[in-house]
């Protein structure tokens, strides 16, 4: 359905850290870095698309995060789920809401949500059963 996202970064090497801590969590691999743009794309080990990426805006003004717009990663356990969280906090995000089971969605919807150091928020969630 996508064939990349891009979240807008205001200190690249800052953002570059958090994401590839993050991204490794969730076995996504880098895929280039353009410093020049500044800019950088992650896929999946086993498809071309689609593209995580995070760029300084194209137009020059500042970036900010939107008010209700979320990215959700899929993650394939809820201990996947709970080392993302750490790590983005570890690598100064800020929480949203602890991992823990959100059966409003539905039954086995186990996430947990963060804003990046440039205030996008994230989720990363796994919609299977606890292993």
């Amino acid at each position: 359905m996508l064939s990349h996202t891009c979240l807008g970064v205001t200190d690249f090497e800052r953002a570059f850290g958090f994401y590839a801590a993050l991204l490794r969590e969730l076995d996504l691999h880098l895929k280039f870095r353009d410093d020049a743009a500044p800019m950088a794309a992650w896929m999946a080990a086993d498809a071309p698309r689609p593209l995580f990426v995070i760029a300084a805006p194209f137009d020059g003004a500042a970036h900010e995060p939107g008010n209700g717009q979320m990215l959700a990663l899929l993650a394939n356990s809820r201990a996947t789920v709970d080392r993302a969280h750490a790590v983005a906090l570890a690598q100064g995000g800020s929480c949203e809401g602890p991992p823990g089971l959100r059966p409003h969605y539905h039954p086995d919807y186990y996430g947990a949500y963060f804003r990046d150091p440039d205030g996008n928020k994230l989720c990363v969630c796994c919609h299977e059963p606890d292993a």
